[in-house]
């Protein structure tokens, strides 16, 4: 089993990166292989609603100047989904929004190609704004017809700069309790 976790902060190693880690210890312990993909650096386009995904039907999306049809591959590929986003004015980042924009089009424009996928949002913040965050990765798994895990709170993670999340106990427990209820999950589906 596989899990593939995009890390949608343009910070490599950031808090982001930190919390995503976190959970992938406990699914590495249940003998759950884990990829980080992270979107720092990358210039990634948003949806152009061009419709041609769906006219193809060949799992990719039409542009081919970023990353995303290797994303979407990547998707394909494993059993569970993270995406994971720092909190930006209250919603989540430009790259984490255009992946999950153009990798859902592309999926529901291709008979739901990632239904019954296993699917987790990972959300940093300094102080508020992460339920809307959390919130619209999550509706990217509902729409694409995934389950999702639950967790002791909100996956999210409490710090400023880079490593402070490593101070908030709870965020560290959550994302703890996230990796074995996930890895539980991918375990009763693929029995």
């Amino acid at each position: 089993m596989k899990v593939v976790a995009f890390n949608g902060s343009p910070r490599k190693d950031g808090n982001t990166e930190i919390l995503i880690k976190h959970a992938f210890k406990k699914l590495e312990e249940e003998g759950i292989q884990c990829e980080l993909v992270n979107l720092a650096g990358q210039t990634i386009r948003g949806c152009t609603a061009c419709m041609q995904c769906r006219k193809n039907l060949d799992k990719r999306c039409v542009i081919e100047t970023d990353i995303v049809n290797d994303c979407i591959e990547k998707m394909l590929e494993a059993d569970g989904i993270i995406i994971g986003s720092p909190t930006y004015f209250a919603t989540l980042t430009a790259e984490a929004k255009a992946l999950i924009d153009r990798a859902g089009y592309v999926a529901k424009g291709n008979n739901n190609l990632l239904k019954r996928k296993v699917g987790a949002a990972v959300v940093s913040v300094r102080r508020a704004g992460a339920l809307n965050v959390f919130q619209a990765i999550n509706n990217f798994y509902l729409i694409n017809e995934m389950i999702i895990p639950g967790s002791i709170y909100w996956n999210m993670g409490i710090g400023k700069d880079i490593g402070d999340v490593e101070s908030d106990e709870e965020g560290f427990l959550t994302m703890e309790k996230l990796g074995e209820n996930m890895a539980w999950l991918l375990k009763k589906i693929k029995a």
